[in-house]
């Protein structure tokens, strides 16, 4: 009897310590499977949630959007061409400057543009490794040749400033210059008006604003001479 009573008391204590044990842990509810927390999304662990949407340079795009790419690709190499004349061509340090100013900002844009391209599966290099302009914009823009694009120079143009220096070519860089961002600011509407690609529609708007300015400066160069 003493036996039984002993092994009763033993289990009374063991289960006094474990309803002691689950008091301690400073929590009332009762015992039972744990379910774990939602897991945060994705996009909450990016700096400003930079993951929460499909990445730019993947997400939905349309025709419009690469021949933008294409041409102004093309386009801002011929600018970049002209603004590599300056430094022992130009006369003026504000015209030195100012090519200086635009092959710094379309330098890099070339590098985006390019990797949109990559990313859409819309790469088409010529010989030498430049993209082709393919695609359709709208607006007679279809199956343009890279000679075509609005404000390029022609081989005979950029013969003509390649042989100025001085005074003459600070003048005939901006008479030029003024032509090639008028073009690209007709490019960036057609994209704005014809894109879908989110990233292509805020690099058409940064660019038709920026030329803009610089166009201003430049007629305000020209009007100085």
């Amino acid at each position: 009897m003493k036996l039984v009573i002993s092994r009763a008391v033993l289990g009374l204590a063991a289960a006094a310590a474990l309803t002691l044990a689950a008091c301690s842990s400073g929590t009332s509810t009762p015992a039972g499977p744990t379910t774990p927390a939602p897991a945060a999304p994705l996009g909450s662990m990016m700096s400003g949630g930079m993951m929460s949407d499909e990445s730019s340079d993947t997400a939905s795009h349309n025709d419009a959007d690469v021949a933008f790419a294409q041409q102004m690709i093309v386009h801002h190499q011929g600018a970049i061409a002209m603004a590599d004349l300056a430094p022992t061509r130009a006369d003026s340090q504000q015209v030195k400057d100012l090519a200086a100013q635009i092959k710094a900002a379309q330098a890099p844009e070339i590098e985006q543009m390019t990797g949109w391209l990559q990313a859409w599966g819309a790469t088409d290099t010529d010989a030498n490794g430049m993209p082709n302009a393919t695609g359709d914009m709208g607006s007679g823009m279809s199956g343009m040749d890279h000679d075509d694009a609005p404000g390029m120079m022609s081989d005979d143009q950029m013969a003509e400033l390649t042989s100025t220096s001085g005074a003459e070519f600070d003048r005939l860089f901006l008479q030029q210059m003024i032509v090639h961002h008028q073009g690209a600011i007709d490019m960036a509407d057609a994209e704005i008006a014809q894109g879908s690609n989110t990233a292509a529609l805020t690099l058409a708007e940064s660019i038709k604003t920026s030329q803009a300015a610089e166009i201003a400066v430049m007629q305000q160069l020209l009007q100085s001479r």
